[in-house]
């Protein structure tokens, strides 16, 4: 699969219902190893700024779970992998920063400071789909991933 393919896979996976971060998650997890299935239950409760709390944007956390995918440590003492890990999270989520304006779920929503909690998802209607900006940060976070992919790697 491309990476234009995958660009176009994530939006299909947020269209088809999937949080921001499973479709993220979802549309490289064939590149780790992972199936549809595990990507994702390991991704789930990233959507909605981690867990609706409105948070970091679970696109965002796509792409640190990715970034975590590709290059992090599995030994709890190599402080150079885990520093690299970071730093690729980091540079990954200043990218949707500058191309977003935020990585902040509540920022990207334009909610009010105070907008209260809940653990309900929202239900996916047409209106749900024209009001959010959800479905552009998706494509975003894949484009980045992709494009980091393109630079980085041998990975199309």
């Amino acid at each position: 699969m491309n990476t234009d393919s995958r660009i176009q896979r994530a939006e299909e996976l947020f269209m088809q219902g999937y949080n921001c971060s499973q479709s993220v998650v979802a549309a490289f997890a064939d590149l780790y190893g992972l199936s549809t299935e595990q990507s994702l239950r390991v991704s789930a409760g990233f959507g909605a700024g981690i867990g609706r709390m409105r948070l970091t944007c679970g696109a965002v956390c796509g792409l640190a779970t990715l970034a975590g995918l590709q290059q992090g440590t599995v030994d709890p003492d190599n402080r150079i992998g885990k520093s690299e890990c970071y730093k690729l999270v980091q540079q990954l989520a200043a990218e949707f920063e500058k191309e977003n304006g935020s990585i902040c779920c509540a920022e990207l929503l334009k909610l009010k400071k105070g907008t209260p909690l809940t653990y309900q998802a929202s239900e996916r209607t047409a209106e749900y789909y024209k009001n959010r900006p959800c479905v552009r940060m998706v494509v975003s976070a894949a484009k980045i991933f992709a494009d980091h992919l393109k630079n980085n790697s041998s990975c199309d």
